[in-house]
């Protein structure tokens, strides 16, 4: 772990890594790395005035500030076992005045692990968490090292989305007795909303905003406040979704893949109280990150959806209007790419986990 401290400061001193260019729709665009040596990284997050956190699957938390990073203390201890870790980081639009910072990770329980958010305040000088505490974590853990979902999204009401995965047990998709495949919505403080849409139901969990998904690892508001979501096929039929209050969106009933032996998932790729999906890959691309963009640097790109591909290396543009995939990003910088997000100047950052580095797009000067 030092070595590995001391290569990534080296890398970051001085001056960012110079730019290079990435042909698009709108001509060249600039991409130049912002920090590299990074160990799987899951997830980035911006603070007033440059700064940024960045995740590490393994449970480091970093905060870039001045070309230099350095590890945040106080994160809680997390379930580093196949898909599972320290994953999404949230910074809310408060965070001046609260100091507060969200966490999503894989937290062991009795019987394996489930997903957890928690929440904790940053001190001034960017060295420690503190105040940690767990808002939530899923019911039914799962053995296995797979489908944790894990993205945050604060909503405008600023109540929090938290996607989950079904842990690799298909049916409990289905079952609203636990959060496996489910998008749950909670309050700041961790308590259910009053208008959650099952609150008050016998027998369902209250967090659940949305179920019958697969593994949503991205998701994100859009100018109208709605939240979206992209989530894992199996073999094909990964998904964009838009997700309504209440709604079941089919896993593993319905799906526009099959089994990874090929086998026919369910009943088909329809049924009526299940909803459709938005757009759909097959092949899978393995989406992560899902970012909605502004237009504040690319006019002709507001509206659109951006999505990082782990499988083929590209980050996918989907026309906002029609939700059809009308560009792939690929370069050699876009190595499995697993989170893309908007900085506050509108320029478009991305993760890529095979580069070990996060990159910034721009116009090209």
């Amino acid at each position: 772990m030092r070595n590995l401290m001391f290569g990534l400061f080296l890398t970051l001193s001085g001056a960012v890594v110079s730019a290079q260019t990435l042909s698009s729709s709108t001509g060249q665009v600039q991409v130049q790395a912002m920090v590299s040596g990074l160990d799987t990284p899951w997830a980035v997050d911006f603070l007033p005035g440059g700064e940024f956190l960045v995740t590490e699957r393994e449970g480091r938390l970093l905060l870039v500030r001045g070309g230099q990073a350095q590890t945040v203390k106080g994160t809680p201890k997390v379930h580093a076992k196949g898909q599972g870790g320290l994953l999404d980081v949230m910074v809310p639009r408060d965070f001046a005045q609260s100091r507060e910072v969200f966490l999503s990770f894989a937290k062991r329980q009795k019987g394996g692990a489930g997903t957890a958010l928690a929440v904790g305040r940053l001190s001034q000088d960017g060295q420690r968490l503190t105040d940690v505490r767990i808002l939530f974590e899923a019911v039914a853990p799962g053995s296995g090292g797979r489908h944790f979902g894990s993205r945050i999204v604060e909503a405008r009401d600023g109540s929090l989305f938290l996607t989950l995965g079904e842990r690799g047990n298909r049916p409990s998709a289905q079952e609203l007795s636990n959060h496996n495949g489910t998008i749950v919505r909670i309050n700041r403080d961790g308590t259910v909303p009053d208008d959650n849409p099952f609150v008050g139901q016998s027998g369902i969990r209250p967090e659940i905003w949305s179920y019958g998904h697969r593994n949503p690892q991205g998701a994100a508001l859009d100018r109208q406040g709605r939240l979206w979501a992209v989530e894992h096929g199996a073999k094909g039929g990964d998904e964009v979704n838009r997700i309504k209050k209440g709604a079941n969106y089919g896993w593993p009933v319905i799906s526009y893949g099959t089994h990874y032996s090929g086998a026919k998932i369910g009943e088909g790729t329809a049924k009526p109280g299940m909803e459709q999906p938005a757009h759909y890959w097959d092949p899978s691309i393995a989406p992560s990150g899902l970012m909605i963009y502004s237009g504040k640097l690319f006019s002709a790109w507001r509206g659109d959806l951006f999505i990082g591909s782990l499988k083929f290396d590209y980050i996918s543009r989907l026309d906002g209007k029609n939700l059809r995939e009308v560009e792939q990003l690929k370069g050699g910088e876009t190595e499995r790419v697993r989170d893309v997000v908007e900085a506050p100047d509108g320029s478009i950052w991305f993760i890529s986990v095979g580069k070990g580095t996060i990159y910034r797009i721009s116009p090209a000067s």
